[in-house]
């Protein structure tokens, strides 16, 4: 039995699945069960491509705030789906309605990764980015320093809400892999003083600024929700930009000594019907 709050006790927060900041994700990988599928005869089969592109239409209304359909190259699985939300319930809708759909027992899941959006806590505040400036050798009374500054604080803006409701770029190739950072005894990133690593992931992010116009990177949160700490979510104009930014930014001392990597998914993005048509379901 719950105990009654003290009087004197703080208000607190009503309880509740919603994201009051940010949304909930999910990325859902599945396998088609060639056995499963050839049991359906050719009306089932073509009821079930009705039904799934009608479940993975993201402009259906009840669905996702965000909805990506791909198909994924190599054998570790063949569809996959990026679903975004303030609530979670939202988002499991679709993984039940494709479970009880007509391809149901054809579509076999591979591989999913729950997490949250966030705001890193090394992205510069105003203030903080005022004492780079200041450290990098930019004088504070300085009008350099002023328009710097103006410039970040517009930006910061449109960076927090991407982070925090991001918009999907109209590219064609997604990869996604989870990620932690390690406690090595000799590399443990969370012995490692605030300053220290605050260093290190400005270098990072000084990294993924060359691929600006290349490849959208977006980190989410999964510290308590599954098995790794992050999610890394890169869509890319072209297969390349993935590979090399990837590559580029493992030689930063923030991946190089701390990142430990999980499996990595390529996929590219396609409508539903699309997707459908070339898995030849």
């Amino acid at each position: 039995m719950n105990r009654p709050a003290h009087p004197g006790a703080a208000p607190q927060p009503e309880p509740t699945i919603l994201m009051t900041d940010g949304w909930h994700c999910l990325h859902l990988y599945y396998q088609i069960d060639q056995s499963a599928l050839e049991m359906l005869d050719e009306v089932e089969r073509e009821e079930g491509r009705r039904e799934l592109a009608e479940i993975l239409d993201p402009d259906r209304e009840g669905t996702p705030t965000r909805l990506v359909t791909s198909v994924v190259s190599g054998h570790k699985a063949d569809l996959a789906l990026m679903l975004l939300d303030p609530n979670p319930l939202v988002i499991d809708v679709i993984q039940q309605q494709i479970r009880n759909s007509t391809f149901g027992s054809a579509l076999e899941p591979a591989y999913s990764f729950v997490s949250i959006t966030e705001v890193s806590e090394y992205v510069p505040t105003l203030e903080q980015y005022g004492a780079r400036l200041v450290a990098e050798g930019t004088p504070a009374d300085s009008p350099e320093y002023a328009a710097k500054l103006k410039a970040y604080e517009q930006r910061e803006v449109g960076m927090r809400k991407q982070r925090l409701f991001p918009e999907v770029p109209p590219w064609p190739v997604m990869s996604f892999y989870p990620m932690n950072k390690i406690r090595d005894p000799q590399a443990n990133w969370y012995t490692t003083p605030f300053s220290k690593r605050m260093e290190m992931m400005t270098e990072h992010g000084r990294s993924g600024m060359m691929f600006a116009g290349k490849v959208t990177q977006l980190i989410t949160a999964s510290t308590g929700l599954d098995d790794y700490e992050w999610g890394v979510t890169l869509w890319g104009r072209s297969p390349e930009f993935i590979k090399e930014i990837v590559y580029t930014m493992r030689f930063d001392e923030a991946s190089a000594k701390y990142a430990e990597f999980g499996p990595f998914y390529i996929s590219y993005v396609m409508p539903p019907e699309e997707a459908i048509g070339h898995l030849l379901l």
